[in-house]
């Protein structure tokens, strides 16, 4: 077995969106390669509801699959093909927009203003590019959530892990999307299939990944559970945490514990042509997309 080592990390970035959304992104528009198949990942996360209550109006998307999962508050969801709905605290949604949508998202906090949620934007092979959309509205309740002996959660959105298989299928980029939360000052090893990309993406709490580039006898600054601990390693909130190849991913908790998102999905190496929340493989289909808007046939007659 080896351990995954930390090819980099970063903070998210606060960044506007849809008609005015206080959010921080994590990556996106930049390098589709760096996390293929995986293109987008935000994390909304407000007590202010006048940061989010715009929400993200009526906005086009093809050629990709959005995941949303909501933590606090509700996000109310509408399309051109007429479904609507509403995601709750631990629900989840994974869009397959395929050929193409028309579609809104507007999320709305707690009984305390609160709102939190994570939207990941997976690209579709070219094969599917144009395929039928397709919704699967997963409630909370119905998410496996796994508690080891040690006290550390699991909760199996994506993919199948510790024996347990999450109620989302049929995904192109056969990811595994798991909520982890490790308890203070234990050190826990996951496995991730050697053929994915993957990261991690800390939200609450800290901890310590394994990284093959820290130098052997490095200085430890802290102890945590009686355990030392190189504080420069630690992962704190809103950081993504990019992992080279391997087939297990090692985390060490903060004296408050750490509570992340591991995801992972096998990549497609397929050229990219990207506008927005239209991706396809050429420059031509790009711009087909952007005729059918303007001319009104970009949404396909269903079969």
């Amino acid at each position: 077995m080896s351990i995954r080592p930390v090819a980099s990390q970063r903070k998210a970035i606060p960044t506007l969106e849809g008609a005015g959304v206080h959010l921080h992104r994590a990556f996106g528009f930049q390098d589709p390669t760096e996390l293929d198949p995986f293109l987008l990942f935000d994390d909304f996360r407000n007590d202010r509801p006048e940061d989010y209550l715009r929400g993200f109006p009526w906005h086009p998307h093809r050629g990709i699959e959005t995941i949303t999962y909501v933590l606090n508050g509700t996000v109310e969801h509408g399309d051109s093909l007429g479904n609507a709905g509403t995601l709750g605290a631990g629900d989840v949604q994974w869009m397959t927009a395929g050929s193409g949508i028309l579609h809104q998202e507007m999320p709305k906090g707690n009984a305390t203003g609160q709102m939190h949620g994570f939207q990941l934007w997976a690209n579709l092979p070219s094969s599917m590019k144009m395929c039928a959309p397709r919704y699967q509205d997963v409630k909370s309740a119905d998410i496996p959530e796994i508690i080891d002996d040690d006290g550390t959660v699991v909760r199996v959105v994506v993919g199948r892990f510790w024996g347990r298989t999450g109620p989302v299928d049929g995904i192109a980029a056969d990811p595994q999307y798991l909520d982890i939360s490790v308890p203070p000052g234990v050190k826990k090893t996951f496995p991730v299939d050697t053929y994915r990309r993957a990261f991690a993406y800390v939200f609450a709490g800290s901890g310590a990944f394994a990284a093959a580039s820290a130098p052997s006898g490095v200085l430890l600054e802290k102890e945590v559970m009686g355990q030392e601990v190189n504080i420069r390693d630690m992962s704190g909130d809103r950081t993504l945490v990019r992992f080279g190849s391997g087939d297990e991913v090692t985390v060490q908790a903060g004296e408050d514990g750490v509570r992340f998102l591991l995801i992972s999905g096998a990549p497609l190496e397929e050229p990219v042509a990207w506008h927005g929340p239209i991706v396809m493989n050429t420059q031509d289909e790009l711009r087909q997309a952007m005729r059918e808007l303007r001319n009104g046939t970009f949404i396909k007659p269903a079969h």
